[in-house]
């Protein structure tokens, strides 16, 4: 599809959802520019939440469409509240669809495929168990919204 002209691209683009959009930018440059349209969003919002919503949540200021669906998106998915949520290994405090802060990965950082690491200092222990609990109610907050979800 490289060889395509860029408005054929963004016409078939049109034709995906948000999910694969979001990918589509881990194969070429191109693809990640013309995945950036601001047009080929403000279509898909209006699509997905409508012309009245679209005008609503309009995106202000260095905001884009793209920025604002998503956050509309997470709003759909784990309410307006505070919630600690979990995007594949990476943990976040979200409030009302926006990412307060990035809270930590499940990623194993050393590399030890979880074997007991030497002795570390207190603060390093402190910071692993704090850690440990976050994702744990991460996991925990996740699973009770996907029981929530399978019994609607």
């Amino acid at each position: 599809m490289d060889w395509l002209p860029g408005e054929l691209c963004l016409k078939i683009f049109q034709l995906l959802d948000h999910q694969s959009l979001a990918s589509a930018p881990q194969v070429c440059r191109k693809w990640k520019a013309l995945t950036s349209d601001d047009e080929l969003w403000r279509k898909l919002f209006s699509d997905r939440w409508g012309a009245d919503a679209a005008a609503f949540y309009a995106p202000e200021g260095s905001k884009s469409w793209k920025d604002v669906f998503v956050v509309q998106d997470r709003c759909d998915r784990y309410g307006l509240g505070v919630k600690i949520i979990r995007e594949g290994k990476d943990y976040y405090l979200i409030y009302q669809g926006e990412i307060q802060r990035y809270l930590g990965s499940r990623q194993d950082r050393d590399g030890d495929g979880g074997k007991e690491a030497p002795r570390q200092d207190a603060e390093d222990e402190q910071r692993q168990v704090s850690n440990r609990i976050l994702f744990f109610l991460g996991d925990l907050e996740a699973a009770c919204a996907d029981a929530k979800r399978v019994k609607a």
